[in-house]
């Protein structure tokens, strides 16, 4: 691809000299092992290792940032290959794609599409209307060749590790099957439980059921439901998992008494709640989680300040993650105060956070952040995993968390293709960040090095015990 499409210094400082140093900072990490401690790739894609279908199924249908953006311009789902009466031409979507190309001028998802289309599929055209047929075909010639499958893309582009997000329910039969497999790649599960800690949740009665059907143990009791999260936590790590991850509108916790802990999840396992209980349960089981940590050492993830499905309408006619999930403010301070005096300082626990509300950054995370030990900042999350979003974290969080309560960067992507693009971003942002801190001599150059090699690599693997 040439210059004016994607072009070597793309997203380095203006000033020259800043931005020669920025050149030689990233070239000292270009080619460094991928870490993806978080993210959530088909684990069918490692057990199976099928070939993708189509361009679209690879590049349009399954990336909600893709499709939010052209639903936004009056774009059907139907159109992009979802729903009951979907366009089932793959052809067809990708040229509706590649028609509202344009849309994504300046976006993230603008960044990541070039990278891959050039780095992995050889494509030196930009893609729009007069461009989708050739590239559709420079991409569908390409999928069949194994070396396009997801595992000769796992050693392709150079990845370590890779952690995937599983239902607590999950019985991981692609996790076994690729540990099995004459591979070598290294794929873990991460425990999510959400599906059996959120009240909120669709068929969470059944949910129970189930759960005590995979463990083994009588969810009928708060203590039987507390060993049942212990074995489902026993059989991932057995599969490879470090951490575990929560998806919460809010981070409250809460410490309650053993006969109100009682007394709520009897209320939530029957579906008698009152007002405020799905949240006080919620709350209640980040600290739960949390010193389970305690003793099987997974490190937890909070990812807190999105309202999720927030057009009613899609989720009943489309399902859940289709773009409509939006920012919300939230505080974290008095929210984490219960689970913290509770275990906060205690050094077998690491907290990750991670939030959509970027205020919280410098008035409530970073102080946090830069005081509790088991605290660390996740990288900017979401619609804020962008060049500006990274700068502002940067120039927000630092100076008071200090660089070594962060966890370097993770993708957070269901687009396997966007893995090295994401990643590329990452590294050209932490090296234009850290080249201005050497021109205004608030680091040693030999010290920037260091540091970009610990942002790139070295924090994720420490952080997530990986």
């Amino acid at each position: 691809m040439d210059a004016g499409i994607l072009h070597p210094d793309r997203l380095f400082p203006a000033d020259p000299a800043t931005r020669t140093l920025a050149r030689d900072l990233y070239k000292s990490v270009e080619t460094l092992p991928i870490v993806s401690p978080h993210g959530h790739t088909d684990p069918r894609w490692w057990g199976e290792n099928p070939a993708f279908s189509d361009p679209a199924a690879l590049f349009v249908t399954p990336d909600h940032y893709v499709t939010r953006m052209m639903i936004s311009q009056g774009v059907s789902f139907e159109a992009l290959g979802i729903g009951a009466d979907r366009e089932k031409d793959p052809r067809k979507i990708w040229q509706t794609f590649a028609d509202h190309y344009y849309l994504f001028a300046g976006t993230p998802s603008r960044i990541w599409v070039d990278d891959a289309l050039a780095r992995l599929f050889g494509v030196t055209q930009r893609l729009g209307p007069d461009t989708a047929n050739d590239i559709y075909d420079a991409i569908a010639e390409r999928l069949p060749n194994p070396d396009n499958s997801p595992r000769a893309l796992y050693d392709r582009f150079g990845i370590e590790v890779i952690a995937t997000t599983d239902s607590a329910l999950d019985d991981l039969a692609w996790h076994a099957a690729a540990r099995d497999s004459d591979w070598t790649g290294r794929v873990v599960p991460t425990y999510r439980p959400d599906a059996v800690i959120d009240p909120d949740t669709p068929n969470f009665a059944q949910n129970l059921e189930r759960l005590t059907e995979v463990s083994g143990c009588d969810t009928s009791t708060y203590a039987g439901y507390l060993d049942a999260h212990r074995a489902r936590r026993a059989a991932f790590i057995a599969m490879g998992a470090t951490a575990t991850d929560h998806g919460h509108p809010t981070p409250l916790t809460a410490d309650l008494p053993q006969s109100d802990a009682n007394a709520l999840y009897n209320r939530v396992r029957i579906g008698k709640m009152v007002a405020g209980d799905a949240e006080l349960f919620r709350a209640q089981m980040l600290t739960e989680m949390a010193r389970m940590s305690l003793d099987d050492g997974l490190v937890m993830q909070l990812h807190a300040g999105s309202m999720r499905n927030h057009a009613a309408q899609v989720r009943q006619d489309y399902g859940p993650d289709r773009g409509f999930d939006i920012p919300i403010p939230v505080s974290f301070p008095v929210a984490l105060q219960p689970l913290l005096n509770a275990v906060g300082m205690d050094p077998r626990l690491t907290l990750i956070l991670f939030t959509l509300d970027e205020t919280t950054y410098a008035r409530e995370l970073a102080p946090l952040a830069g005081v509790w030990p088991c605290l660390r900042l996740g990288p900017p999350w979401w619609f804020h995993d962008s060049f500006e979003g990274m700068r502002r974290f940067r120039e927000t969080a630092m100076e008071t968390a200090g660089i070594y309560n962060t966890v370097g960067f993770n993708d957070d992507t269901r687009a396997l293709c966007s893995i090295p693009a994401r990643h590329d971003v990452a590294r050209r942002v932490d090296s234009g960040w850290l080249a201005e801190m050497i021109v205004t001599h608030r680091l040693d150059e030999n010290e920037a090095f260091d540091i970009a090699k610990l942002l790139a690599h070295d924090l994720a693997i420490k952080a997530y015990r990986l």
